[in-house]
């Protein structure tokens, strides 16, 4: 398995980064630092390139022009240490396959090619079920859980390969108000315990809560290393009014705009 390189920080390092599909450029000139135990929140318009920057980061589509590394290394070694959660998950609800066992496929990888599981794999899932509060349903079929369960048990898996940075796009788009408070209350205590989130949303009400630095990315990315966004960079990231992306509430995401020398 590729080890960490122990000068690899940041964990990410985008420099003037393009990509895109045979002739679309999607990315253009991207520009993104991620240091270890950052929470940092990606918003921005759909058909912006929010999950095809994801798709270069983990070594799935490679850029045009820039570069980019993971821990120190190329996307396709370094996303051996990336825990990934898709916008969607599809599955068969009829399939009898338990909590348990989906979290274990978290363990599957290089290292365990032609290998059984072994004792400190059930250890790890054991661990992550209890992160994310589900040992009690770990017996359970996936298909007899709420879609805010099984969005835990989604981050359950990721969790599993023990990354050093999870991945999420859009973690809470199919799950009601409650679950998705809950999801983002269990994705805030796992970057105070020390990991590092990347993710994808479109709610700005809600992330703003939790994050710790928000981007807007609409084929190029407006970031700061902040939690505040200005109206400017909603407007070019969206090019429509701040009120109607902000769901009403800009105050609790948008920097001020007052005269500093008054």
């Amino acid at each position: 398995m590729t080890t960490r390189p122990p000068q690899a920080s940041p964990l990410i390092q985008i420099q003037d980064l393009s990509a895109g599909y045979n002739d679309e450029m999607v990315l253009k000139d991207i520009n993104l630092s991620v240091e270890p135990d950052d929470f940092i929140g990606l918003i921005g318009p759909n058909g912006g390139g929010k999950t095809t920057l994801f798709k270069v980061i983990l070594g799935l589509i490679k850029p045009k022009r820039g570069t980019i590394k993971v821990l120190g290394l190329s996307p396709e070694k370094g996303r051996l240490h990336i825990g990934y959660v898709p916008q969607f998950t599809y599955f068969d609800s009829d399939f009898p396959i338990r909590v348990r066992d989906v979290v274990l496929m978290g363990r599957l990888g290089p290292r365990h090619l032609f290998k059984p599981y072994s004792p400190e794999d059930d250890r790890v899932v054991d661990a992550c079920l209890d992160r994310v509060q589900l040992s009690k349903l770990k017996s359970t079929s996936l298909g007899e859980l709420s879609g805010g369960q099984r969005q835990r048990v989604y981050i359950a898996r990721a969790l599993a390969s023990e990354p050093e940075l999870l991945l999420l796009d859009e973690p809470t788009i199919s799950v009601d108000a409650e679950a998705t408070a809950q999801i983002y209350e269990l994705l805030h205590e796992l970057n105070l315990q020390g990991v590092t989130i990347l993710l994808i949303s479109h709610d700005l009400n809600v992330i703003s809560s939790y994050i710790k630095t928000i981007g807007c990315l609409n084929r190029t990315l407006h970031y700061h290393g902040e939690k505040e966004i200005t109206e400017d960079m909603i407007q070019s990231g969206y090019n429509c009014p701040v009120e109607l992306i902000a769901h009403g509430l800009p105050h609790r995401v948008l920097a001020k705009h007052e005269e500093r020398n008054q």
